[in-house]
């Protein structure tokens, strides 16, 4: 069974940093571009970042530039998401998933194709920022 699970979320103030991580299991993780989207209650989801094979790590979400990196692990099926300058606006759910399209573990190019075509995502983490 193919698992998703992200940890560390929580409460921040505003301008500081949280890292948040997502374990996965069932799968072969390096086989996989992994990252990141958040989505709101009431809104559509956003695609912030994701991590592949040929140095592909596109930034989907303008928003984040600057202020959000990613990275993975793959002996620990692990991807990461760093935060950081923090707004009261990243206050949502933050899911990771897992995508493999016709050229293997690569990123597409449009945030709209990674939140389509994703085959794997976590339950989600809620991330608060107080004033």
């Amino acid at each position: 069974v193919v698992q998703l699970m992200e940890s560390g979320g929580g409460l921040v103030q505003a301008g500081g940093s949280l890292s948040v991580s997502c374990t996965g299991s069932g799968f072969t993780h390096a086989d996989f571009a992994m990252g990141w989207f958040r989505q709101a209650p009431g809104k559509e989801r956003e695609a912030l970042l994701c991590i592949g094979d040929l140095n592909k790590t596109p930034v989907y979400a303008d928003s984040v530039q600057g202020r959000f990196t990613i990275s993975r692990d793959n002996a620990q099926n692990t991807v990461h998401l760093q935060m950081n300058n923090l707004e009261t606006g990243d206050t949502v759910m933050y899911f990771c998933a897992a995508i493999r399209g016709s050229l293997g573990a690569v990123c597409p190019d449009r945030p709209r194709s990674f939140l389509t075509y994703h085959q794997h995502q976590g339950q989600g983490n809620l991330v608060i920022v107080s004033s």
